[in-house]
């Protein structure tokens, strides 16, 4: 299996790197971090980091066989491009690449309250077969701290992926 993770924003960029370290290893991983991440990943994976001004790069063709691609955190500014089709850095255009190609793609908005604008913007993602999956929390699964309730969001999002997991507990009525 192979994911893109495309990392935006500043905020939450510690969950991206989480969500990577969680991974199972035989996951084949290539990170996108945007300029304005500022983040520089070095973790033993299977990992290639890709120059997100490099639009060329691998993951910016729909020839690339990708399973699925996150967005972890995804800033508005980023969600916004995403869904007016701009493309113009390799997270945006890898993005653009799986949506053409109905492949599965999961951003995660990292910003509280939604403006209406990020709302419009989701919806019509939505619309298109974009899972959108902000890092929301769960009370059935009890969470004592931080760390659990990262993993609650990362074990959420491997669900929708796909991903088998044993991160939280399950709900059982």
């Amino acid at each position: 299996m192979k994911i893109i993770i495309g990392i935006s924003g500043a905020s939450g960029v510690a969950l991206a790197q989480k969500f990577i370290e969680k991974l199972p290893k035989h996951i084949e991983i290539f990170v996108i971090a945007s300029e304005n991440s500022k983040v520089v990943l070095k973790k033993e994976q299977n990992q290639t980091i890709l120059d997100d001004r490099d639009i060329g790069a691998i993951t910016a063709s729909g020839s690339f066989k990708c399973d699925a691609m996150v967005v972890i955190p995804c800033s508005m500014n980023t969600l916004a491009k995403i869904s007016y089709g701009i493309a113009d850095n390799l997270l945006t255009r890898s993005a653009a690449v799986m949506i053409k190609e109905n492949r599965p793609l999961l951003l995660a908005p990292r910003e509280m309250p939604f403006s209406a604008i990020g709302l419009e913007n989701m919806l019509k993602l939505s619309r298109l077969g974009v899972i959108i999956a902000p890092p929301v929390s769960a009370y059935y699964a009890d969470i004592e701290t931080l760390s659990e309730m990262e993993d609650f969001f990362i074990g959420k999002w491997f669900d929708l992926l796909k991903i088998e997991h044993n991160l939280f507990k399950r709900w059982e009525g």
